[in-house]
């Protein structure tokens, strides 16, 4: 059965509003972005010592970090997402998470990314071998954003060909394959696709304008999530509905529209006889 997750930071900076909301809306996991203002790559050791007695005593759990691992230009150094990626790692062995959110990579200034293919690969095999080795229980997650590698569906099937496995998967984002100017997204990308698909993150968006509410737009989420759950899928269905701000880092809606955006959603799983926990 399909699980609701939430990056709870598109509802407020404050934990306890966060929880407040996914309450009403009986969303009880969270893909864990920020709090307080704070990126979670963040957050001080206090901070996730806090977040964890909270969400403990409040019945709630993090289904994944959402990390900004890969959301950097592919000629810096390395290094750079090696470090995000233990501190991600870390960050999920202490919420108990299995999942890390990654990226692939924008292009140098004034280049194109496409031209560098192999090396975004040879640098998210790293990133694979690495988990593997150190913490096999870890997935990573890959999701289509703008302006990255794999912000194109033959990109992202290039990228899960080589790297699909226990510790790399797909997420889904309908709405980042519209922003990034793919047309019959359910041909076009959810069906090369799906077979290495095991979460969504979900928003909609209308060509040409903004991004809307699941169904609203031109990302055929309800075709998809229909025909997903026809083929099986009982993974997680993460909000990210960026109804109020889209940004590179993190995205922001506000506690009424979020509200409405789980209601969309769910009313599209009630006309498809989705169930959701």
């Amino acid at each position: 059965m399909p699980v609701l997750s939430a990056f709870a930071d598109e509802i407020s900076p404050e934990l306890d509003e966060q929880l407040d909301v996914l309450g009403e809306c009986g969303i009880r996991w969270i893909d864990l972005r920020g709090a307080w203002g704070a990126n979670v790559m963040e957050l001080t050791d206090q901070q996730v010592g806090r977040i964890q007695g909270t969400l403990k005593d409040r019945g709630f759990a993090i289904a994944a970090i959402g990390s900004p691992i890969g959301k950097s230009a592919i000629d810096k150094e390395m290094k750079l997402e090696l470090e995000r990626l233990k501190r991600g790692a870390e960050l999920a062995e202490a919420f108990d998470a299995k999942y890390i959110r990654v990226f692939s990579y924008y292009p140098p200034e004034g280049q194109s990314i496409a031209t560098y293919g192999q090396e975004v690969l040879g640098r998210m095999a790293g990133w694979v071998e690495w988990i593997a080795a150190n913490h096999p229980n870890l997935v990573l997650v890959h999701e289509n954003e703008y302006g990255i590698y794999g912000d194109l569906p033959e990109r992202c099937e290039q990228i899960m060909a080589r790297l699909y496995g226990p510790h790399m998967i797909n997420c889904y984002d309908p709405a980042n394959f519209v922003h990034s100017g793919v047309t019959d997204v359910f041909e076009n990308c959810w069906m090369p696709l799906k077979k290495y698909t095991k979460c969504f993150h979900l928003k909609d968006y209308k060509r040409g304008e903004h991004v809307v509410p699941c169904g609203e737009g031109d990302g055929e989420v309800e075709k998809t999530l229909a025909d997903a759950w026809k083929d099986g899928f009982d993974g997680f269905m993460t909000m990210e509905p960026h109804l109020t701000k889209a940004g590179q880092f993190a995205g922001f809606t506000g506690p009424d529209r979020f509200k409405a955006a789980v209601q969309a959603v769910k009313d599209i799983c009630k006309r498809n006889g989705i169930p959701l926990r």
